[in-house]
């Protein structure tokens, strides 16, 4: 009925989850209704709650309008009996009521919710009623979707035009684009933004290749496009060329010979460009880099680069010059070389070849220079040779060092080679030597070392001579016609030196020396013979050693020969007396005379050794299979033996094998053969002992020792034969008699064991072994009335069973403390005692009760 009165209105609610509260409006005093207005924003599919008031009316009703229309619908009201929701609240998503309020809460909110709600509250009915109405305008937004980015040309060409669209399917405006650029390298730059979904992209240039995106926003969210890449056609430009290793001079580039030489070309072009090269205007290689592995000097030329673009067909060049440098060959050559006949000396440097030639100079130590070539310094040479003449007021220094510099375009760092004017450390050497064929007798004189070289010429007797050579030189004589004695003199002139130098041969025949002239040696050893010859400058002809029986030796297994040019010794191996003793002689000539000298060998036998005695010839057991031999010599402290020979052999049989008793000798000789002494060698002289096994037991033996000097053999000893080993029982006789008290000691600790355990089955056996006083501790305290007493003096006694009759036996009797019998006075049963085979002997109870007073 009040709605009636006072119509329906609408209200809107924030569409968030954030609630917008209205101001509380009381009814003035004119009874006038207050009316509120707000504002609520609300997303498609999100929730929106609206607000009627601060409390909870009496009454409310909420209405909806929707936009361009004047009809006002109820969604939803309570007038004091409960809520009620409308069919219209379906439309407009899922309406509940919030409780302990009139507020409403809308979720999954749908666009038809779009227009104003009224919210009609009503207090106080019962008294002064307060109507309140609350507006609440509710604008639902849509956000904007993905955007997606269209280009008119994705491939423009650098200078032309394009535009870029960014198509949206949905979103509330007002919407704001933003154009994004993103390069190769990643950098992220705004390119453009508005309120227009379309730009246009004039002059295009290479700048503007790369990933593109457009960002719409608006007051709801903000979505991003996928990228698009951009890809502008430029090119080729000039090519660049990059020459490695870089070397640049006034005639373009320059490289060094048998290096690798890469050449790099590069032309900013899209799509990329095609590289062709050329070399002095021929086609040579297709590709971005051409590389020329150990570049020679004939590739110095012109190299050009051709670049293409093969989409725009576009094309451009460029051209370098490449020049390959060569150092020359090595290093500078230094060498000092005498002039003005050995009294000056001229230095050289020389280093051939080269693009361009090298610059050489020569530099000094200051202390051998004058002071005015010190304050000009060096001069250099440009060309590749070089000498310079020192005068002989500058050859005062000994040693003195000289440093050629040598400098090229091609190398970073000098070069440099030295040499050094100086005296042949030595002094001249003169010998003589003769030609293979005996024809010349050649005189050398040399000086070596040194620089320069020095000068070198022969003087000899009766104008013979030779002019001067270089460093060595050598005066040729037929062979005899030399004097003996007459001096040969060399002369030597270096010009570091004022004074010449001289060195002198003075021919004479051979002189040959020896150690002994007379040798002596034991047979069968080596023995040297030593030939030398005396020191002379003349060589002589081979030294050849001649034998005993005048035949030239060699080295051979008998004789051995070392030799040089100035001795030979022979060595004769395994001398034997009769065959090597004798005159041997050693033989020699030079160009002046022949010479020789004997050496006489005695070779001499070794003594007799000392005579050998065996003293123990044995079997060492019965199985006659092995011999132990001990001997002793004669005189031990005189040694004279090295070895011994050890002989055994064969003589006879055993009686009853092969042969018989009654054989003789003779017939075994027959058998078997003559006796053969087979021999043993002991090498070790101071073994006196020694064990012959793997003998035949049957057969009887004789052994014999002989001792030895190295080839002298002495005297065998006497034959001895084997004799048999000695039994000695003594040894098993005494083992024998401790093992048997061994075993009698175990058996009988067995037997007094039983007797113990079975005393009371044989107490006669018992008693006997341990005496009486056993029986004495057995007592039967507990029937006192049994007791059998017998005679007091103790004794064997008749006792039968009280229960049962059955036979008697005799039992030992407890004797009084006063009157104890011998152990010697007890009975031993005998044989007629012992009971007959077959009687029954069955066991009887028997008490015994023994009471002492």
């Amino acid at each position: 009925m009040v709605a009636q009165l006072l119509g329906l209105a609408f209200l809107f609610l924030p569409s968030s989850l954030v609630t917008s509260k209205t101001l509380e409006v009381k009814v003035n005093p004119n009874w006038e209704v207050v009316y509120r207005d707000t504002s609520v924003y609300g997303v498609v599919g999100k929730a929106v709650i609206l607000e009627c008031g601060a409390t909870l009316p009496d009454m409310y009703i909420w209405s909806f309008t929707k936009p361009g229309t004047d009809a006002i619908k109820a969604v939803v009201y309570n007038l004091g009996k409960g809520q009620r929701i409308q069919q219209l609240a379906e439309t407009l998503g899922q309406l509940t009521v919030i409780s302990n309020s009139a507020a409403v809460s809308i979720e999954k909110l749908p666009v038809a919710a779009h227009g104003l709600f009224t919210c009609q509250a009503f207090y106080d009915i019962e008294q002064e009623p307060k109507v309140f109405y609350y507006y609440v305008y509710l604008t639902v937004r849509v956000p904007v979707s993905k955007p997606y980015l269209l280009m008119s040309d994705v491939s423009p060409v650098e200078g032309s035009t394009m535009w870029m669209r960014c198509n949206l399917d949905n979103g509330t405006g007002p919407i704001k684009y933003v154009w994004q650029h993103e390069t190769r390298s990643g950098n992220i730059s705004t390119f453009a933004q508005g309120n227009t979904s379309v730009i246009n992209v004039t002059n295009i240039n290479r700048n503007h290749t790369g990933w593109y995106r457009c960002v719409a926003s608006n007051a709801v969210n903000s979505e991003s496009s996928n990228r698009l890449w951009l890809d502008t056609i430029f090119g080729p430009d000039l090519p660049q060329i990059d020459v490695t290793p870089y070397s640049i001079t006034e005639r373009g580039y320059s490289a060094l010979e048998r290096e690798t030489v890469s050449l790099l070309c590069q032309a900013q072009s899209n799509p990329a460009s095609q590289y062709v090269w050329f070399y002095n205007n021929s086609q040579v290689y297709t590709g971005p880099q051409l590389t020329i592995t150990k570049i020679l000097r004939m590739h110095t030329g012109e190299y050009a680069c051709l670049a293409q673009n093969t989409y725009l067909n576009t094309r451009s060049k460029k051209t370098i010059s490449l020049t390959v440098y060569y150092p020359p060959d090595g290093s500078p050559s230094c060498s000092v070389e005498p002039a003005l006949n050995h009294t000056s000396v001229r230095l050289l440097c020389s280093w051939p070849g080269g693009l361009p030639s090298p610059s050489l100079h020569w530099t000094r130590p200051l202390a051998q220079v004058g002071q005015e070539e010190a304050d000009t310094g060096p001069q250099t040479n440009p060309l590749t040779n070089t000498a310079i003449l020192l005068p002989p007021e500058d050859l005062t220094s000994n040693g003195s060092l000289f440093t050629c510099m040598g400098s090229h375009l091609s190398l970073k760092q000098p070069t440099e080679c030295s040499t050094r004017t100086y005296i042949p450390p030595a002094e001249p050497v003169c010998f003589a030597y003769v030609t293979n064929n005996k024809q010349y007798l050649m005189l050398s004189c040399s000086w070596d070392g040194g620089a320069p070289k020095a000068l070198v010429w022969w003087e000899g007797p009766d104008g013979q001579g030779k002019g001067g050579e270089e460093n060595s030189n050598v005066l040729i004589i037929r062979y005899g016609t030399a004097g003996n004695g007459k001096p040969y003199t060399c002369h030597a002139k270096h010009p570091l030196l004022v004074q010449t130098k001289t060195c002198r041969l003075t021919l004479e025949a051979p002189v040959l020396l020896t150690q002994r002239r007379v040798v002596s040696v034991y047979e069968g050893s080596d023995v040297k013979l030593t030939c030398n010859l005396r020191a002379n400058y003349l060589p002589v002809s081979e030294i050849t050693w001649f034998n005993n029986q005048g035949v030239g030796v060699g080295d051979t297994s008998k004789y051995g020969l070392l030799q040089t040019s100035a001795w030979a010794n022979l060595t004769v191996r395994d001398t034997d007396e009769t065959r090597d003793s004798g005159e041997y002689r050693c033989s020699t000539s030079n160009a002046v005379g022949g010479t020789e000298i004997n050496v006489t060998l005695v070779v001499k036998r070794h003594p007799m050794p000392p005579n050998a005695t065996l003293v123990i010839v044995m079997y060492n057991s019965r199985l006659r299979n092995e011999v132990e031999l001990e001997w002793q010599v004669e005189n031990e402290e005189g040694g004279g033996w090295t070895a011994f020979i050890l002989q055994h052999r064969w003589v006879s049989e055993r009686p009853g094998r092969r042969g018989s008793n009654n054989d003789s000798k003779k017939d075994t000789e027959e058998r078997i053969g003559p006796p053969v002494w087979y021999s043993n060698i002991i090498q070790d002289p101071e073994v006196r002992s020694h064990t012959v096994g793997k003998l035949t037991p049957t057969a009887t033996y004789q052994f014999r020792i002989t001792p030895v000097n190295h080839r002298t053999v002495g005297h065998p000893s006497t034959a001895k034969t084997p004799a048999e080993p000695r039994y000695n029982v003594y040894p098993a006789v005494i083992g024998a008699a401790i093992g048997g008290m061994l075993i009698a000691a175990f058996l009988t600790a067995l037997l007094l064991v039983y007797i113990i355990r079975n005393r009371n089955n044989n107490p006669r056996i018992h008693d006997m072994l341990f005496g009486l006083q056993h029986s004495q501790s057995r007592e039967n305290i507990n029937f006192p009335e049994d007791e059998v007493v017998g005679r007091s003096e103790g004794g064997i006694e008749e006792i039968s069973g009280l229960s049962s009759p059955g036979p008697t036996m005799a039992l030992p009797r407890a004797a009084s403390p006063l009157t104890t019998t011998p152990r010697s006075a007890t009975p031993i049963p005998t044989a007629s005692q012992a009971p007959a085979p077959g009687e029954d002997n069955e066991p009887v109870s028997v008490t015994i009760t023994v009471t002492g007073s």
